[in-house]
């Protein structure tokens, strides 16, 4: 057991409390990671504003970066001084899902997240949660073996800690959930950090156009950067009509990487029949989707959902490094601020703004 820092939810729509815990020795087959690094997701901002139920205290967090610090007597493929990012999605491997290659929807999770002791204790030693069982709010951490993925030597955590969540989310999307075709068009609603993987994901699939809605225009000009060919400002009136007059009948693919039933429901208006809409963005627990029947029947359009890249989180993490290292994927400019781990609640501020794609954490500050 040793002690450490993290910034623990006690209830939602409260500032996150920076206070001393106690993090538990590592299990045959899990890792102590000490974190360098750590991306604020709107996925954590639904916890903390109470629109997605967790039980508290917690410690959410999972975009995360950082160093071996320990291991367990059963791990073999990491040592003390690997640098690593987290998966939000262990798997088992042998369920029918992982083994047709879809570990995000692994059916024994609860099963392999199980342990026989919290790994997060209050002073007092009163059990601390960990969202997605990594907890990345702390400057130390437990992973399991096959909840991480090695970074590359070149790699800095600052932004390797994007590949763990929003990169893999976004590209992944494009590449394994959707399955982009070389050629076709597509629109993004919604530019953040979600967003703005899905665009260069379908830059990398060889799409032929990219449209890129959001709200606010400076994410719009960032959108340019990442690959989008054309714009739609969302707040300008009808966006399926103003889609449709830069690429004709619409888009063969659009992604949604908001969160809410009406960027949904506009993600299959901007569709060309036959096209293919995917949802990304985490909405609100209780949100319900209406849509037209007759797009479906009659223009045969598609409603799929993807999460987390819908792929091999390990092997999928280790191939946008190596994007990244080649200059195909952009990673550097995404991050827009690097804040010190006390000031975390003011990231969380910041997040409303069209500013921002990523705000990251250095928990060694």
């Amino acid at each position: 057991m040793i002690r450490t820092e993290a910034a623990v939810m006690v209830a939602a729509n409260q500032p996150l409390v920076v206070t001393e815990i106690q993090v538990d020795e590592p299990e045959p087959h899990e890792v102590r990671v000490a974190v360098s690094h750590v991306g604020l997701c709107h996925s954590d901002l639904h916890y903390l504003a109470g629109t997605v139920p967790i039980e508290a205290p917690v410690v959410l967090g999972h975009e995360v970066a950082g160093v071996v610090e320990s291991v367990g007597a059963a791990v073999s493929t990491v040592t003390p001084g690997d640098r690593v990012v987290g998966v939000l999605t262990p798997s088992c491997g042998r369920c029918t899902n992982c083994e047709a290659g879809r570990s995000t929807q692994c059916q024994r999770t609860e099963e392999i997240r199980r342990r026989p002791r919290p790994a997060f204790q209050d002073a007092h030693g009163a059990p601390i949660g960990r969202l997605g069982d990594l907890g990345a709010f702390s400057r130390h951490i437990l992973l399991r073996e096959n909840a991480l993925a090695k970074l590359p030597d070149d790699v800095d955590t600052r932004v390797g800690c994007l590949l763990s969540c929003c990169v893999i989310t976004g590209v992944g999307a494009v590449i394994r959930g959707a399955e982009v075709r070389a050629g076709s068009t597509v629109a993004v609603i919604g530019c953040g950090g979600v967003g703005s993987a899905i665009i260069q994901g379908a830059r990398l699939a060889g799409a032929s156009a990219i449209v890129a809605i959001d709200l606010d225009e400076a994410r719009l000009d960032a959108a340019r950067g990442y690959g989008a060919t054309h714009v739609v400002n969302g707040a300008t009136g009808d966006v399926a009509a103003a889609v449709r007059e830069q690429l004709g009948d619409g888009v063969d693919y659009s992604f949604e990487a908001v969160g809410s039933a009406r960027t949904a429901e506009t993600a299959l208006a901007v569709l060309r029949p036959t096209g293919t809409a995917c949802l990304v963005g985490i909405a609100p627990s209780g949100t319900h989707l209406s849509l037209p029947a007759e797009d479906f029947f009659f223009q045969e359009k598609r409603l799929i959902g993807s999460y987390m890249g819908s792929g091999q989180a390990r092997e999928d993490i280790r191939q946008l490094a190596e994007l990244y290292r080649q200059r195909r994927l952009l990673l550097d400019e995404m991050v827009t601020k690097v804040i010190g781990f006390h000031d975390i609640n003011a990231g969380f501020d910041a997040m409303s703004s069209g500013d921002v794609t990523r705000i990251v954490v250095d928990l060694q500050s």
